[in-house]
């Protein structure tokens, strides 16, 4: 994308701030562009967000039934899924997979609490409530 051709959008998501973005400049260096973003990135942000809100919300609900670890809620609330949550934690995403296992959960080890609690950016006390 050309310098010139960078969105210039008035967008509601920054609330009047602005962002940079890599274009070509007028001699062909990419640079950095200053931007007000544009509608169409604020529609699928918002699409991506209510979509981790939606996994958040059924995974919360799997918790409550015996189903599923409060990891997996966390997980979401994150905006992460597994093998993002494992390359953050520095863990295997099978191991990832095994932890959302309720009982698997239930012995993890206080090292690997940390681990998640750090990846996840909250307090390893938070990660056995869902609310």
């Amino acid at each position: 994308m050309n310098a010139a051709d960078v969105p210039q959008e008035s967008s509601s998501t920054y609330g009047g701030y602005l962002k940079a973005v890599y274009a070509r400049s007028g001699d062909g260096r990419m640079t950095l562009v200053q931007s007000r973003g544009w509608e169409a990135e604020e529609t699928v942000t918002r699409q991506a967000v209510q979509a981790f809100e939606a996994l958040a919300a059924a995974a919360r609900e799997r918790v409550r039934a015996g189903q599923s670890s409060p990891l997996e809620v966390h997980m979401y609330r994150a905006r992460m899924d597994v093998a993002l949550l494992a390359q953050t934690s520095g863990l295997w995403r099978w191991q990832v997979r095994r932890h959302i296992q309720p009982t698997v959960f239930a012995r993890l080890s206080q090292a690997h609490r940390a681990r998640y609690a750090e990846a996840l950016g909250i307090h390893p006390d938070q990660l056995d409530s869902v609310d």
